[in-house]
């Protein structure tokens, strides 16, 4: 088991670390973003079928799903500035590999390690959770979410912009340079947080989880070519379902799981997580459609003529609808609460792709169905965290958002495969070039629209939770200011103060709360006057471990019983400066 220590940077401006741990967001949404101007163009640019060329996409959105949990496990346990530079270097890498091929499988592999890019937004997050003060860590979080709307937004027209006039190569020339100056940006200005968690990193989950997602979303691709009932594509799919049963099995059972599912099993979780995966879908299929409507020459009969730069300005506000929709759902949860607003906006979602079904002949109609889908999806990603901090303890906030994060990754990933698997089958060959089709467009849309209602329907299902008005943590404007406020409210767990030898209070020390199996089922960092505030899952005896520096570490027994009211204790630790 690795130290866990608690010593918090000090003695460095924290003002340049937002804007720079920001910044790495906005290259995130940039690696993204990055071929959707040029998505009609990849089968010829890469001598390839439209369903292979589908994986130019689907591959970064699988490898980012993957990495989020990976790498902020990782971060975790190794230091969270070093991991992000890690996911920077991997994507620069991947970057550089995608420019120097125009062939298949090195696009496919540079473009896979360029999703490890996603890795960076929870790290990012939680070098923020760790180094700066309270009071600033809201608008914080708000800066670092906004970054990624506008990432997205800004992206589109440049790259556009770039693949219009020069080498389409040259797209993965900017990122890696982008990833560089991030790299560079961060060691300059970003200190290490020396906060750790202990346990070992689990492998062999990060493998079954890498090879369950691959197995699913590969005959998704390819089923059309094989067959739907060959015995390649009927084993694949079965292959996906063993191997991703015996990891949720393995990962219940182990000590350090990658990804935490044991609160999974509430129902406002589930129906949240499932609500999150809909969601998911429902956010990728604009970015695959409207670029390649727009694009299309105007003598197919529906194709709107529109040149690259033109498609990407006008494809543009779907990210920075969702920026700026983030202060309208804040007053709008608080005055009636999370689910409220998730299905305010998965019903503005279903508004925009059911219009879009027939507004598809004019580019300023592309405009509209953008802003709308935006303003839906904004209210929709923004209820998600809120509403899964409001249906766990707080000790397991983080693992819950934390697989909330991944079944979001997840719905991208199966919108990408699946949307591109019908445009590819639906298109037109003309001249040897495969065209996508006013009816793959509409069809597109269409599974859109039913996985919004399928949305629709779990989040019904969701229990009712009172506004932010009566539920502070609600209130918060990011996951993690949500987190902090939530431990503070402390209805049912264990409170008190860190104090030393002499019985003056200890500052940021760190506090565990470990139950009866020996897992840590909760930690948080004393307060300047020394107090803390841990909830506890469920009833019964559970061990404080407390430490600082300059003391020895304390191991406190006690019992709750599960009634609302907190047990104070008071965790004395002794003088004797400890080396680590």
């Amino acid at each position: 088991m690795t130290q866990t220590t608690n010593e918090q940077p000090t003695g460095r401006a924290t003002g340049p670390i937002v804007p720079v741990l920001a910044f790495a967001g906005i290259v995130v949404a940039v690696m993204q973003t990055l071929l959707v101007p040029v998505i009609k163009d990849l089968p010829q640019l890469l001598s390839t079928t439209p369903s292979n060329a589908t994986w130019v996409l689907t591959s970064t959105l699988l490898s980012g799903a993957v990495a989020t949990p990976i790498m902020g496990r990782l971060g975790d346990l190794y230091g969270k500035r070093r991991m992000l530079i890690a996911s920077l270097a991997v994507m620069v890498i991947g970057a550089l590999v995608s420019a120097f091929t125009s062939t298949l499988i090195p696009m496919i592999a540079g473009r896979t390690l360029q999703g490890f890019a996603m890795g960076a937004i929870p790290l990012g997050i939680g070098l923020m959770r760790d180094m700066l003060p309270r009071e600033r860590l809201g608008s914080a979080m708000a800066l670092m979410s906004s970054s990624i709307g506008v990432g997205g937004g800004l992206a589109l027209p440049a790259a556009a912009l770039v693949a219009q006039h020069a080498d389409w190569h040259a797209l993965f020339y900017g990122a890696a340079g982008l990833g560089a100056l991030s790299i560079v940006l961060t060691l300059l200005v970003v200190p290490e947080s020396k906060v750790r968690a202990e346990g070992s990193f689990d492998t062999l989950g990060a493998f079954g989880l890498s090879a369950g997602l691959v197995l699913f979303l590969l005959p998704i691709t390819k089923g059309s070519d094989w067959g739907w009932t060959s015995g390649t594509t009927l084993g694949l799919f079965a292959a996906s379902a063993v191997i991703l049963a015996l990891w949720g099995i393995y990962e219940l059972r182990t000590q350090a799981p990658l990804v935490d599912l044991r609160t999974t099993a509430r129902p406002a979780v589930l129906f949240t997580n499932l609500a999150s995966i809909m969601v998911g879908v429902s956010f990728y299929v604009v970015s695959l459609v409207l670029p390649q409507l727009l694009q299309l020459p105007k003598e197919t009969g529906y194709g709107l003529g529109q040149s690259m730069v033109v498609a990407g300005l006008l494809v543009a506000p779907l990210g920075l609808t969702m920026m700026f929709t983030a202060p309208v759902y804040a007053r709008l949860s608080a005055k009636y609460g999370p689910k409220t607003t998730l299905i305010l906006g998965l019903l503005i979602i279903a508004i925009g792709y059911g219009a879009g079904l027939g507004l598809m002949s004019a580019p300023w109609q592309s405009l509209v169905i953008s802003v709308v889908l935006g303003a839906g999806i904004g209210l929709a990603y923004s209820s998600l965290p809120a509403l899964i901090v409001g249906a766990v303890p707080a000790s397991e906030t983080g693992a819950a958002n934390g697989l909330n994060t991944l079944m979001r990754s997840i719905g991208t990933s199966v919108s990408s495969a699946v949307i591109g698997m019908v445009l590819a089958n639906t298109a037109n060959n003309v001249g040897g070039v495969e065209i996508p089709t006013m009816h793959g467009f509409r069809v597109s849309f269409l599974i859109a629209t039913a996985a919004v209602a399928v949305g629709l329907l779990l989040a019904l299902f969701l229990p009712k939770q009172r506004p932010a008005s009566a539920h502070p943590q609600l209130r918060a404007s990011s996951e993690e200011d949500a987190n902090l406020e939530r431990a503070e409210e402390m209805l049912r767990g264990f409170r008190g103060r860190v104090l030393d030898a002499t019985g003056t209070p200890v500052a940021r020390a760190k506090v565990t709360l470990i139950d009866r199996r020996g897992r840590q089922a909760g930690a948080t960092l004393s307060a300047e006057d020394g107090s803390y505030a841990l909830t506890v899952p469920t009833q019964g005896a559970y061990v404080l471990a407390a430490r600082a520096d300059g003391h020895a570490p304390l191991a406190s027994s006690a019992t709750h019983t599960g009634d609302d009211s907190p047990v104070e204790l008071d965790l004395s630790l002794p003088g004797e400066t400890v080396t680590a």
